[in-house]
C-alpha cells in the first residue's frame, strides 16, 4: 500500500456531509437515550447517559449543524444538553475526570453555539466536579476510584483533553482556580506521562506526599509499550496545552509525541491498537488514534506559523484521506458509526482490560474524525 494521498478540499466536504446523513439517519435513536462507547458488530446500543464516552454523540450533533443549520440537529443536541444537566445536578457517575470528555462537546458546544444558559451552567457545574479531584500533593486531577486512595493516586494522560473545559469555566466566571488547577495539571502531566522518547505512559501513580512513583497501563498492551489512543491523547492534548498556556514546554511535548508516533505508523497511518504492534502482526487497528492526531496537527496548523503549520495540515490531510477512503463506513445504515476498525478496551496478558469494542465503530472516533473534515472544510471555532 503507496503512502495515503491528501485529501482535498471537495473530498473533505463530500465525506464531511456523507457523515452528517449518518448522524441524521441515527438521530430517532439516540436523542432519548445516548450512544454506547462503541458498536456492536457494526451497531451502537441506546444506552443511558452514565458512560464516560456520552458526550461524543452530542458532539457529533453539533458538528452536523454547524455543517447544515438544520433545526433537527439543534433540537436534537439541546434535547440531550437537558440530559447532561440532569446527569450533572443528579450527579450520575461523575466520580472521575472525565467531565470535559462529557461536557465539552455536548455542552461548551451547545453554549457557544445557541447561547443556551442550561448548556452553560452544566458546564460550569462539570468544571466544578472536574476540580473536586485534584489532588494538591503531587498537583494532579486523579482519574478515578476513592480520593487518595494510595491505589488510586494517579492520573492518565487521557486527561489533558478534560482540561479545555477549565479554561473555558474560567473565562465564562472570571474565576482563576480553574485555569491554575489546569495548568498545575498539565506540568505535572508532562513532566512524568511522556518518555524521553517521546512515548507515554497510560497511567503515572504518584506517592501520597506528591512525588513521583511510577507508570503504568491499563490500555496498553504492556507497561513499556506504546497505547495507540493514549500517545494521539498526548499528541492533541499538549498542543491545546500550548493554545491556552503559550509554554513552550508544551509545544516541544507536542513535537516529541508526534515524533514518536509518526515513527511507528504503518503505511497507511493508521496505527495497530498498541504501537508495539505492526499490521502484519494481526492485531486490530486503532482508526480513532489516527483521528484523533489529524484534529492536534490541524490544531498545529491553526496556531503555529504558516510554514510550520503547512506540514502539519499536509500530515493531516493524508491521515483524514486514508480514513475517508479506507475505514469510513461505506453505508449508511441506522445505528452505525462513522469509521470502522477502532479499539476501545483489548486484553492483553499484561494489562487490565475488559475487552470491548474491538475492531468496532467507536464513539471518539467518529466525532474526531468528524471535527478533522469540519476543521478542514471551514475556519472551525474549537469546542476545545
Amino acid at each position: 500500500m503507496n503512502r495515503p494521498v491528501p485529501i482535498t478540499d471537495a473530498q473533505a466536504r463530500a465525506a464531511l456531509d456523507k457523515a452528517v446523513e449518518q448522524v441524521r439517519l441515527n438521530l430517532p435513536g439516540y436523542t432519548n437515550k445516548c450512544q454506547d462507547h462503541s458498536s456492536v458488530n457494526g451497531i451502537y446500543s441506546a444506552c443511558e447517559n452514565e458512560e464516560w464516552t456520552c458526550g461524543f454523540w452530542p458532539g457529533e450533533i453539533w458538528l452536523a449543524y454547524e455543517r447544515t443549520h438544520d433545526e433537527a440537529f439543534r433540537r436534537a443536541g439541546l434535547a440531550l444538553v437537558d440530559s447532561f444537566d440532569r446527569r450533572i445536578r443528579r450527579r450520575v457517575k461523575v466520580a472521575h475526570h472525565d467531565m470535559g470528555f462529557l461536557y465539552t462537546p455536548s455542552c461548551v458546544a451547545a453554549y457557544k453555539l445557541t447561547g443556551d444558559e442550561k448548556a452553560r451552567q452544566a458546564a460550569i457545574l462539570a468544571a466544578g466536579q472536574l476540580v473536586s479531584r485534584y489532588q494538591p500533593k503531587g498537583e494532579f486531577i486523579q482519574a478515578w476510584g476513592r480520593m487518595g486512595a494510595p491505589e488510586n493516586y494517579r492520573f492518565i494522560i487521557d486527561c489533558l483533553l478534560n482540561l479545555p473545559l477549565l479554561y473555558w469555566a474560567s473565562r465564562e466566571t472570571g474565576e482563576e482556580k480553574y485555569a491554575d488547577i489546569a495548568r498545575k495539571h498539565t506540568a505535572t502531566c508532562m513532566a512524568n506521562s511522556f518518555r524521553p522518547d517521546g512515548s507515554t505512559f497510560h497511567t503515572f501513580y504518584m506517592h501520597k506526599d506528591g512525588s513521583p512513583s511510577h507508570g503504568r497501563t491499563c490500555q496498553g498492551y504492556r507497561d513499556d509499550s506504546f497505547w495507540a489512543r493514549g500517545q494521539a491523547w498526548g499528541v492533541y492534548g499538549s498542543i491545546l496545552s500550548y493554545r491556552y498556556t503559550g509554554d513552550p514546554k508544551a509545544l516541544d511535548t507536542f513535537k516529541r509525541a508526534l515524533e514518536f508516533y509518526l515513527t511507528r505508523l504503518p503505511e497507511d497511518l493508521v496505527p495497530c491498537w498498541d504501537m508495539l504492534f505492526q499490521p502484519d502482526s494481526g492485531e486490530p487497528r486503532d482508526s480513532s488514534s489516527a483521528a484523533i492526531v489529524a484534529c492536534g496537527l490541524l490544531e498545529a496548523a491553526r496556531i503555529l506559523p504558516q510554514g510550520e503549520g503547512g506540514q502539519y495540515e499536509r500530515l493531516a490531510r493524508e491521515m483524514a484521506g486514508s480514513l475517508a477512503a479506507n475505514y469510513a463506513v461505506p453505508v449508511p445504515v441506522e445505528g452505525t458509526g462513522l469509521i470502522l476498525h477502532g479499539t476501545y478496551s483489548k486484553k492483553s496478558p499484561y494489562n487490565t482490560c475488559v475487552p470491548e469494542g474491538v475492531d468496532e465503530c467507536t464513539s471518539w472516533g467518529d466525532f474526531y474524525y468528524m471535527e478533522a473534515l469540519t476543521r478542514l472544510c471551514a475556519d472551525w471555532d474549537p469546542y476545545w
